[in-house]
């Protein structure tokens, strides 16, 4: 039996082009059930200096794109590839732009269940679908519960400031090893792809990586 292969990937939950990048890989993944990626996810957070009960999204888009128009020009390729590939994405039901610190947390501690998978996509689903406020605490807790995790727990660990710390210093890690976007993918802890990536791309990786072992 051949070994599994560390596919790390370094995410934001509010990342657009994360979530594209995760349906693609999926995409990938199921049509090669023989791949051998042990998947981690890793917290990058766009926008680091974000309060930390996060900001009106209005706000927040005149301060990044200078308005609704600048806004729209820089979401279209995010919106045309969603479209392609059937994802829906509720730009317009968005009211507030949440700072993410505590959905890595809970990333981080759905780890530990073995449950990140599962969870970064019902992250997506909150924010990207259902528009909701993956930063409010009540939200998470429900997310947290829809994938089988203590929601009580995850709320009591919430009101604290546990793993906060840690998550930033592998935040910093990220940038100091030299990710300056997201999604990145690092491959066996050695070749890093930045960007969303095509399901074709990954079917290439899987195939050469089960050339190389004999799988």
């Amino acid at each position: 039996m051949t070994d599994p292969v560390t596919l790390d990937i370094i995410s934001d939950p509010i990342c657009p082009w994360c979530y594209i990048g995760k349906t693609q890989l999926d995409i990938a993944l199921a049509a090669h059930p023989e791949h051998r990626f042990a998947i981690q996810w890793h917290p990058f957070q766009l926008n680091p200096d974000m309060p930390r009960e996060g900001m009106d999204r209005r706000d927040y888009l005149e301060a990044k794109f200078g308005g609704q128009k600048g806004a729209v020009q820089a979401y279209m390729p995010v919106v045309e590839k969603a479209e392609a590939l059937g994802l829906k994405i509720d730009f317009e039901g968005m009211k507030r732009t949440p700072n993410t610190i505590d959905a890595h947390r809970l990333i981080h501690w759905a780890g530990i269940e073995s449950k990140q998978n599962v969870t970064v996509d019902a992250l997506f689903h909150a924010y990207f679908v259902e528009a909701r406020d993956i930063g409010a605490h009540e939200v998470l807790g429900d997310i947290a519960d829809s994938v089988g995790l203590d929601a009580s727990l995850v709320l009591k660990l919430l009101s604290t400031d546990e793993d906060v710390a840690e998550i930033r210093a592998r935040d910093t890690h990220s940038r100091e090893m030299g990710v300056t976007s997201v999604p990145t993918f690092v491959v066996a802890g050695q070749h890093a792809v930045p960007g969303a990536q095509p399901p074709e791309l990954w079917a290439k990786v899987i195939a050469e990586m089960n050339q190389k072992t004999g799988a």
